[in-house]
């Protein structure tokens, strides 16, 4: 794998999956792809309790490749990065985001989609899509989901940060710790705890059960999402904008249409 690793800890019973760009371990196509041939690899393992998403040195993740979301390549960028999230639905296995730094747009979205996340101090946590000129479809129902809808659409349409502390306050992270060393021992404490002593094939009954009203507004509302901005948004000038302004590193002119 070129932009992923795979490592299995605790007897084989968890599956880690560390973002590893060697930059900001940005979720482009080959990445996403990479994740998609790895969660099939995942069906076939009924030993399985839980998956990590990680990223390698500093941070989580910058999110999604912005020079794939222009108008021609968004379609093929929103098809995949969304067959992520009906994948992680069609599993069931327990998921958890284990965030230290920037953990951005759609990274954001991957960690929103684990039931758990767990992070450090240094964490940062931001859907700024809305100051490029559009938005995030899965955050967009994830978000007010876990927090509700008042704080979420506050974060949605100012694309502000969420530093850790927040995060924990508005009941986003599970867990914070001091810094990466505390993370990592905290989550490995809590893994021996509350999942190895647990049968791989009820926790993922357990999954379905707890995310039947989660995972029903994703997959009967996403689509709708995905049209809305693959249809609609990209049409627009002031969206293609946007992210032609942050390619060329300008600020962008907006039309308002």
């Amino acid at each position: 794998m070129e932009k992923l690793r795979l490592e299995y800890s605790h007897n084989n019973t968890v599956a880690n999956i560390i973002l590893d760009d060697g930059k900001g371990n940005v979720l482009d196509n080959t990445m996403m792809l990479e994740m998609l041939g790895l969660f099939n690899d995942f069906k076939k393992n009924k030993d399985i309790k839980l998956i990590t998403f990680q990223g390698e040195g500093k941070h989580f993740s910058f999110g999604a490749s912005v020079p794939e979301h222009t108008k021609d390549l968004a379609p093929l960028m929103i098809e995949t990065f969304h067959t992520i999230f009906y994948e992680i639905i069609e599993l069931s296995i327990p998921t958890m985001a284990i965030i230290s730094g920037q953990c951005l747009g759609g990274g954001m979205e991957l960690a929103l989609a684990c039931n758990f996340m767990f992070a450090d101090k240094t964490a940062v946590l931001a859907q700024p899509e809305i100051i490029l000129g559009v938005f995030p479809p899965p955050a967009s129902i994830m978000l007010p989901l876990k927090i509700g809808n008042a704080r979420a659409e506050e974060i949605l349409l100012t694309g502000r940060n969420i530093k850790a502390e927040e995060g924990k306050e508005i009941g986003l992270l599970n867990k914070v710790f001091e810094d990466k060393e505390a993370l990592n021992t905290g989550v490995e404490e809590w893994i021996t705890k509350n999942i190895l002593p647990k049968s791989a094939s009820s926790l993922k009954y357990g999954v379905k059960a707890a995310r039947a009203t989660f995972n029903y507004i994703m997959n009967n509302k996403l689509p709708y999402l995905e049209e809305l901005y693959v249809k609609q948004l990209m049409e627009t000038n002031d969206a293609n904008e946007g992210i032609n302004s942050f390619l060329e590193k300008r600020q962008p002119v907006w039309e308002n249409c």
